[in-house]
């Protein structure tokens, strides 16, 4: 196998598997723990918050989110919900055909990273019209909630950054 297909592979199993195990996480938190009735049920005892706490500052907080990034364009509009559809197909298709000419290891875990972060929001989308975050840490100041598919697209993100923008040259024949 040579050293491009190898990568292809890294790329595309790395985005696989984060679609799979961010769709299996959100299947968890909607059918399995039903995250929506245990939000009720505090709600209902007049907690307050309705964030169920897991350990520490880590709740889990249900949060429908129609937009982009931190809540970007979060309009309840049935278009709004096609458009975003569009544009992540249209990035993934994008990155997929980039991926096979990568020739960098550190390249290629990015481009699958976002590839499968965009594909498991991508999949909300269509299925339920937004995106299921429900990863709550607030109480350290960060007001975000979000899902394993945006991490691997924010980790992803920092990494093509850094491979593409400020990682030290590569010397010939080093």
């Amino acid at each position: 196998m040579t050293t491009r297909a190898r990568l292809r592979f890294l790329t595309y199993g790395l985005a696989s598997l984060v679609v799979v195990a961010d769709q299996a996480l959100k299947y968890w938190i909607l059918e399995v723990y039903r995250l929506p009735d245990r939000l009720a049920e505090r709600s209902l005892i007049g907690l307050g918050d309705p964030g169920v706490p897991v350990i520490g500052p880590f709740h889990l907080t249900l949060v429908s989110n129609r937009g982009v990034s931190f809540g970007f364009l979060n309009l309840p509009l049935e278009w709004t919900r096609w458009a975003l559809s569009a544009f992540s197909l249209a990035v993934v298709i994008g990155l997929a055909i980039w991926a096979r000419t990568i020739q960098r290891p550190l390249l290629a875990i990015a481009i699958g990273l976002i590839i499968g972060g965009a594909v498991g929001n991508l999949i909300d989308r269509v299925r339920l019209g937004a995106v299921v975050d429900f990863l709550d840490f607030s109480r350290l100041w960060f007001p975000w909630v979000f899902n394993l598919a945006d991490s691997a697209i924010t980790v992803g993100s920092v990494l093509l950054i850094w491979e593409l923008f400020l990682a030290p040259p590569k010397r010939a024949g080093a």
